[in-house]
C-alpha cells in the first residue's frame, strides 16, 4: 500500500493574511464546507486567539465540520494554546498548531529573545497544548533559515513533548527545490526521534516555487503532509497551491506513489468559491484551474485533442470538476430546485429567511438574464444584501450617461445606516463616474490600489465580477460586486470596499 499525503489547508488562516482577503465568519464557514467536500484531511481555520471574530469561526467551524480534523494556529504560549483549545471543543478531531521563530534573524530581531529561551517556550507550549488535544502540530517558523544544529534540538524536544506533526516552513520562499528537499531529509536522519512524527512542508512562493520546494519536500524529504491554500492564495505571491500539488501527486504518480484521499472532482468550486469570496481572481493561465487550463488555440493542438485527448492533455478536464459548468437554472425554475442546487454547491443558508432573500435576488436575476451558471449563484449568495452582512452603505440604484465627444455623468441612489442618499457627478468613464458620485457623500479619503473586472461566465450576457482594492491609514481591503451591467458592478464593489473599512476587525500577523 503507498504511503498517503495529507492535505493540509491554509486558505482559512494562511490564505486570509493576503491584503484586503478577509473574511466574515459565514463565508468562513460556507468555505470550510466546500474544503470537507473537497475531502481536504486538515483544515486550518484560523488564528483563535488573534480577535473575537477569528475565535468566533473556528468555534463555529469546529462545531460543523466532521469529516475533516479542524485545527487553530496559536504562538507558542499558554494563552494562545488555551484559546485555540476553547475553540475546537466542538470539534470531532481537533489539531492545535503552534509555532515559534528559530532563525537568529527572527529571534534577534522579532521575538528578542536567546536561543535557550525559544528552546524552552517551544518545549512548554508543545507539553502544555499536549495536556489539552492529542493531536499537536510545531512549527519553527522560518525554519528554512535556521541553523540546523539549533532546529534539531528543538525539534527533538518538541517530538519528545508529544509534537505528532513537525512542518517546517520556508516562511519567506527562499528554498530551492534540491535544497530544500535535502534540508527536510538531513533534519529527519539527524534527529534520533523524527520517526515518531509526520513530517509537513510550507513553502511561500516568493520566487515561484512554492509547489516545487512543497514536493521536493515530499519526494527528497519524505514529509507527508503538504500545506497549501485554494488558488495559491496567501501574502505576497501566496502560498503553495492546493490544486496543483494534487493533481501533481495523481498524475504522476508512477514518480511520487503516494495516495491521496482528496476528491479531485470538487477542486474547480473550491477555486471559485475562494475567488469569488476574497476578490482575488484567478489567472486565465493558471494551473488547473485557469479558465484558460484546458483550452487548445493552437490548430496542431486541436486537431492532436479530437484524435487523442492524451496527446495533449495529461489530465481530464472532468477530473477537476469543469464539466460541472453548465447551465443549472432559469427564470421558471423554483425555489426547490434552487434550494437543491445550494445544497449541491456546498452553501448552507442559516435560516428559511436567508434563503428566500437569496431566491428573490435569483429571480430577480433570471429576468435580466436568461441562462444561470453555478458561478452567478455563488456570486448572489455572497452579495451582502443576502447573506445579512451589517453594512453601512447599501447599492440602491443609479443612472449614467455616457456618450462619444461628451463627458460621462452618473447620478447614484445608495444607503448609509439604512437612510437614503443621493450623489452625483461627472467622471472620465461611466465607473469613474459613478464611484465619484458615491464619494460626493461617503468622502471616505480612501486610496484605490487595484480596479478590476472579470466576466463570471461565458459570453457578453454574462454577469461582470469586478474587484475593487481601497487602501487607507495602513488598511487595505478589497470590496466585489457583481451585475449583468458592469457600471453597477462597479459601485456595488465600491460600497462592498467602504463598508469593509468601516469594519474595524482586529488582526494579528501569524506564522508564514
Amino acid at each position: 500500500m503507498a504511503d498517503k499525503l495529507i492535505i493540509f489547508d491554509t486558505t482559512l488562516r494562511d490564505g486570509e493574511q493576503s491584503p484586503g482577503a478577509s473574511m466574515t465568519r459565514d463565508e468562513k464557514l460556507r468555505i470550510a464546507r466546500q474544503l470537507e467536500r473537497l475531502k481536504v484531511d486538515v483544515i486550518e481555520a484560523g488564528f483563535a486567539a488573534s480577535s473575537n471574530g477569528d475565535f468566533d469561526a473556528v468555534q463555529l467551524i469546529a462545531n460543523n465540520i466532521k469529516d475533516s480534523t479542524v485545527c487553530s494556529l496559536a504562538r507558542a504560549n499558554d494563552r494562545d494554546i488555551s484559546r485555540a483549545a476553547e475553540a475546537l471543543k466542538g470539534a470531532q478531531q481537533a489539531r492545535i498548531h503552534t509555532f515559534i521563530a528559530t532563525s537568529a534573524l527572527h529571534m534577534e530581531k522579532k521575538l528578542r529573545m536567546t536561543p535557550d529561551q525559544v528552546f524552552e517556550q517551544a518545549k512548554q507550549s508543545v507539553r502544555f497544548a499536549r495536556n489539552l488535544v492529542s493531536d499537536i502540530e510545531f512549527s519553527p517558523e522560518d525554519g528554512y533559515r535556521s541553523d540546523v544544529d539549533f532546529l534539531c534540538r528543538v525539534i527533538e524536544a518538541v517530538i519528545h513533548e508529544g509534537a505528532t506533526t513537525i512542518n517546517v516552513p520556508d516562511t519567506v520562499g527562499y528554498a530551492i527545490p534540491e535544497l530544500y528537499g535535502n534540508f527536510i531529509k538531513t533534519l529527519r536522519e539527524r534527529i534520533p526521534n523524527s520517526d515518531k512524527a509526520i513530517w509537513s512542508v510550507h513553502c511561500h512562493n516568493d520566487l515561484g516555487m512554492a509547489v516545487a520546494n512543497s514536493l521536493a519536500g515530499v519526494k527528497i524529504g519524505g514529509a507527508r503532509q503538504v500545506e497549501c491554500t485554494i488558488n495559491g492564495l496567501g501574502e505576497r505571491a501566496g502560498n503553495c497551491s492546493l490544486e496543483e500539488v494534487v493533481m501533481a501527486v495523481k498524475t504522476r504518480k508512477d514518480y511520487f506513489g503516494l495516495e491521496l484521499g482528496i476528491d479531485t472532482h470538487h477542486i474547480l468550486a473550491a477555486s471559485r468559491m475562494v475567488s469569488q469570496t476574497t476578490g482575488f481572481v484567478v489567472q486565465p493561465n493558471k494551473a488547473v484551474v485557469g479558465a484558460n487550463a484546458f483550452a487548445h488555440a493552437s490548430g496542431i493542438h486541436q486537431d492532436g485533442v479530437l484524435k487523442a485527448r492524451d496527446t495533449y492533455e495529461i489530465m481530464r478536464a472532468e477530473d477537476v470538476g469543469w464539466t460541472a459548468n453548465k447551465i443549472v437554472l432559469g427564470k421558471l425554475s423554483g425555489r426547490n430546485a434552487f434550494k437543491q442546487r445550494l445544497q449541491e454547491l456546498g452553501v448552507q443558508m442559516e435560516s428559511e429567511v436567508d434563503v428566500n432573500a437569496a431566491f428573490a435576488r435569483f429571480k430577480e436575476l433570471a429576468d435580466r438574464k436568461s441562462e444561470i451558471f453555478d458561478e452567478d449563484i455563488l456570486a448572489l449568495v455572497s452579495d451582502e444584501s443576502v447573506t445579512h452582512v451589517k453594512e453601512q452603505y447599501g447599492f440602491v440604484s443609479l443612472s449614467q450617461h455616457s456618450e462619444t465627444g461628451e463627458r460621462p455623468t452618473a447620478s447614484i441612489v445608495f444607503t448609509v445606516d439604512g437612510l437614503e442618499v443621493k450623489g452625483a457627478s461627472e467622471g472620465n468613464g461611466p465607473v469613474d463616474a459613478s464611484l465619484k458620485a458615491i464619494e460626493t457623500h461617503v468622502k471616505s479619503g480612501a486610496e484605490m490600489v487595484l480596479y478590476s473586472v472579470n466576466a463570471i461566465s461565458g459570453s457578453t450576457e454574462s454577469q461582470g465580477e469586478v474587484t475593487v482594492r481601497l487602501q487607507n491609514s495602513g488598511r487595505v481591503v478589497n470590496g466585489v460586486g457583481s451585475d449583468p451591467d458592469i457600471v453597477v458592478a462597479s459601485a456595488k464593489a465600491y460600497l462592498s470596499a467602504l463598508n469593509k473599512l468601516h469594519s474595524k476587525a482586529d488582526r494579528v500577523a501569524a506564522q508564514g
